[in-house]
């Protein structure tokens, strides 16, 4: 036997030692021990991430507590009247729900749009000096009250907006029939409308979904964004082949929590609005309503069976907004940032 194969022969016929050899060769986990320090902080930050759900119980135990005298008293026909008549009994929120979910709608098609073609300019577009200029510009345009931007829709758009409505009524009324105006033709039947009021809440969301998605884009690989100018793609070829798939999941996020904004908004809507309580199926004629405007101009003014049917009606709206989260978290789960840049 030579020299060579002697170590090789020894190895064999030795007993093999536990985590030695060919098939033993595995990664050994390193776990360090933890500190009191560390133990405090995960103890902080396992609770701060509970709180969010305890606070979540605690508002919706809140409402179900102080909504349950008006749901005995009308049971399932809360959802399905369109009164609001408490004092007779006869109240529900089949109304004002649609109206809200239309006025939050018409600012998602006139949001989305603007942020996204502004999140792109921003990430992929503007100059870098001009880069950090438009991004804190927007984040103050997300601190501005809701009340600022209801005094001015109620005060300057309103006025200088009618003759834009008043336009489409009258030329696109007879083909669309949800934009004809059945009232008359005057200057009061074109205000405090569905659309108006979707405009309003439309300049307030779209700081929020210009933010979150320009985050996003940012993110992009960079890898690959070389990669598609290597092949020759143009920017905007570039943008539609890597940054926009990309961040698919994150505007998908960003559009849902718009629209959980816009469907909660109050001050802004309340000052608009000329509320009733009728379904509203044109959107350009006067008189709208929304659940959190409801809350908020009859608060004041309520008696014990009042004050409880607007506890539920916030509750409805409260699981409403609850369902809107999972079902955008299941969207985005399902297209998550990056997948379809992976392969």
């Amino acid at each position: 036997m030579t020299s060579a194969a002697q170590p090789a022969a020894r190895y064999a016929g030795a007993p093999r030692q536990p985590g030695h050899g060919p098939d033993q060769d595995v990664p050994r986990t390193i776990t360090a021990p933890a500190t009191p320090g560390d133990r405090v902080f995960r103890g902080v930050l396992r609770l701060a991430g509970l709180s969010v759900f305890a606070v979540m119980g605690l508002i919706a135990f809140f409402l179900v507590l102080r909504g349950t005298d008006a749901l005995r008293t009308v049971g399932w026909s809360f959802l399905t009247e369109q009164k609001w008549q408490t004092a007779a009994h006869n109240f529900g929120i089949a109304a004002v729900l649609p109206n809200g979910l239309l006025i939050a709608v018409i600012a998602l098609v006139i949001a989305v749009p603007v942020a996204l073609g502004t999140a792109i300019f921003i990430s992929e577009y503007a100059p870098v000096r001009l880069r950090a200029a438009l991004i804190s510009l927007v984040d103050l345009m997300a601190a501005i009250p809701s009340i600022v931007y209801g005094l001015w829709g109620l005060f300057f758009l309103q006025p200088r907006i009618i003759g834009f409505v008043r336009w489409t009524a009258n030329h696109l009324g007879d083909t669309v029939p949800f934009l004809k105006v059945r009232i008359g033709d005057i200057g009061t039947s074109y205000t405090s409308s569905t659309f108006i009021a979707g405009v309003v809440v439309s300049l307030m969301i779209i700081p929020i979904v210009t933010s979150l998605s320009r985050e996003v884009f940012s993110q992009a690989p960079q890898g690959e964004r070389e990669g598609a100018y290597a092949l020759g793609s143009t920017r905007w070829g570039m943008v539609r082949a890597v940054v926009l798939p990309f961040g698919k999941g994150g505007v998908i996020g960003a559009v849902m929590l718009g629209f959980g904004r816009a469907m909660g908004e109050t001050i802004a809507v309340a000052l608009i609005i000329s509320p009733n309580f009728k379904a509203i199926t044109h959107i350009l004629e006067n008189g709208a309503n929304s659940i959190s405007a409801l809350i908020a101009l009859r608060f004041g003014e309520s008696d014990a069976l009042s004050l409880s049917a607007l506890m539920a009606a916030g509750l409805v709206l409260f699981a409403l907004t609850l369902l809107v989260n999972v079902l955008a978290g299941i969207v985005i789960n399902r297209s998550r940032s990056g997948a379809a840049t992976a392969d």
